[in-house]
């Protein structure tokens, strides 16, 4: 059936999306017009204009499903790269991208994540929930976010290791958290000690 919806655009399956829709509007301005003919055939442009405007249809459903397809695959490897901590590669990865859905921002707010852009994750991770504002995992790393942002300002710029919007982690770097919390621990018994030791 592909085959045949290009066809009848006079194009084949190689076409780009320019093509497709110049092609479309330049027969359907054309079957539009003869419609109007008496006889068989106004009616035979009538006919061709619903196939017409069937098979378009057809064609720019199969073309966002295939580009999903491949998306879905290029985003994995974004988040693969994101994981291995090649931050670089990750955004090398995302600027290959012509459209950027919501997942591409939420992606893009990652990395700026990584290179400690604060500002501009929470930026990205907007336009994300913008674009899709059921999705729950946007928001609940938005919040993350926001509460990390907010610890950072009361504490004058100490990192906090809040729950990051990680690629894959539902924790920002969690051997940082244990590290600190550790060094934490450290240091109240070194207070601890020195104030017995008065």
């Amino acid at each position: 059936m592909s085959k045949e919806n290009y066809e009848l655009l006079g194009l084949t399956e190689t076409a780009s999306d320019e093509e497709i829709k110049e092609a479309y509007e330049r027969l359907k301005k054309q079957y539009g017009e003869e419609k109007w003919q008496d006889g068989e055939a106004g009616m035979n442009a009538a006919r061709m204009l619903n196939k017409l405007d069937a098979a378009y249809a057809e064609i720019l459903e199969e073309r966002r499903e295939k580009n999903s397809a491949g998306d879905a695959s290029a985003f994995e490897d974004v988040r693969a790269a994101i994981r291995s901590g090649d931050i670089a590669k990750a955004q090398s990865l995302l600027d290959n991208f012509n459209e950027r859905s919501a997942e591409w921002h939420y992606l893009q707010s990652v990395v700026y994540y990584r290179k400690n852009w604060m500002n501009e994750s929470k930026k990205q991770l907007e336009i994300a929930m913008q674009m899709d504002p059921s999705n729950q995992k946007y928001r609940a790393d938005y919040e993350k976010l926001s509460s990390r942002a907010d610890y950072r300002t009361q504490t004058g710029g100490a990192p906090n290791t809040n729950a990051d919007p990680a690629a894959g982690q539902d924790q920002m770097g969690g051997n940082e958290c244990i590290n600190l919390c550790n060094t934490c621990v450290c240091l109240n018994c070194l207070c601890n000690c020195m104030y017995c030791c008065r």
